[in-house]
């Protein structure tokens, strides 16, 4: 993704700030590098980049398969198809803070410091928010975020809900599917998701090969042992011979803390989902378009004499192709055959 970008107004150099540019600079730059490692825009998003207002996401259906043509047969004609396509137009995003003059007159970089810390808190943690706010809200089609609740089109390519039981064929060639599900995390149900999703078509009813390897859920103790002892023992777990587990080993399992819960839900009961994390970055599953990097800013306000710092963005996030992830979500009933 873009990195952040720093520029100081000519003449804050000469002034009383100029001491403290360079270690609020550095400083900046240091929390959004360390913020990122653990990102789930990172781990869960398909990353891309844009020098364009827009960018329009889609994918072929496939090609039909080979035909035995007998001894000099000719070459079966077949072809391909527009699947269904998504637009994705990047948002600007803006704060800013500032630093007295008093502040620096009497050396109070630790202040200084906090001020910088909460300007790249809120820049991360907005991304954050943003970036989960789309699986929290997957069984809609919009969502409203922010403090001004702007609404965001957060449907797939194929104009449903991101999780929807009713996914149609662009061709018309196979019925819907659903990657909306209804279980509470066990060892068994981990199973059952795993297979559904093994067993996802294209628009054309053919098999994907889909290869679920990420486990996605809220950062909740309850739900985040009943996950680890699913995928962290190589033997079955609550079972009286400990039998072999053909889970272990095989997961990466990401937590955010952003991730939603219906107040007052039980042990057992959390939201979590699924993502074959190779169909995501393949496929351009879920999307998270960047336009424009952190820019920062520094001048001097005339008025008040203090050093002002403005940070400016251009992103946005969309899901494309549903198949890339699953949810499951206790609260809708049991809909997965058993």
């Amino acid at each position: 993704m873009a990195g952040v970008v720093i520029s100081k107004a000519s003449g804050v150099n000469d002034s009383v700030f100029g001491k403290s540019q360079e270690p609020l600079k550095l400083y900046v730059e240091q929390q959004i590098e360390a913020f990122e490692q653990h990102s789930i825009i990172s781990n869960v998003y398909y990353e891309d980049e844009t020098s364009n207002f827009a960018e329009k996401y889609s994918y072929e259906t496939s090609l039909g398969d080979f035909e035995a043509v007998g001894e000099g047969g000719a070459y079966p004609r077949n072809g391909f198809q527009e699947g269904f396509s998504k637009v994705i137009e990047p948002d600007e995003w803006k704060n800013s803070f500032e630093i007295t003059q008093q502040m620096v007159e009497d050396g109070k970089i630790g202040k200084m410091q906090q001020r910088a810390g909460q300007f790249t808190l809120a820049y991360n943690r907005g991304r954050e928010k943003f970036a989960t706010g789309i699986l929290n809200n997957g069984s809609s089609a919009k969502m409203a975020f922010g403090p001004n609740n702007k609404i965001f089109d957060i449907t797939a390519a194929d104009k449903k809900p991101l999780f929807a039981v009713d996914h149609p064929s662009v061709t018309g060639n196979y019925g819907t599917q659903s990657n909306y599900f209804g279980l509470p995390f066990s060892y068994d149900a981990m199973a059952l998701v795993e297979e559904a999703m093994q067993n996802f078509r294209d628009d054309d009813g053919n098999l994907l090969n889909m290869m679920p390897d990420t486990i996605i859920i809220p950062n909740k103790a309850r739900i985040k042992k009943l996950v680890f002892d699913a995928v962290g023992a190589d033997g079955i777990p609550n079972t009286g011979n400990n039998s072999f587990s053909y889970q272990y080993d095989r997961w990466n399992v990401i937590i955010s803390p952003y991730l939603e819960n219906a107040n007052g839900i039980t042990s057992g009961t959390d939201s979590w989902f699924m993502m074959d994390s190779q169909f995501n970055q393949n496929n351009s599953g879920l999307v998270w378009l960047e336009r424009l990097g952190l820019t920062v800013k520094s001048y001097i306000d005339e008025n008040t004499d203090n050093n002002v710092w403005k940070g400016r963005a251009r992103f946005g996030a969309a899901p494309n192709n549903w198949r890339a992830i699953v949810k499951v979500d206790p609260g809708l009933g049991s809909n997965l055959g058993q």
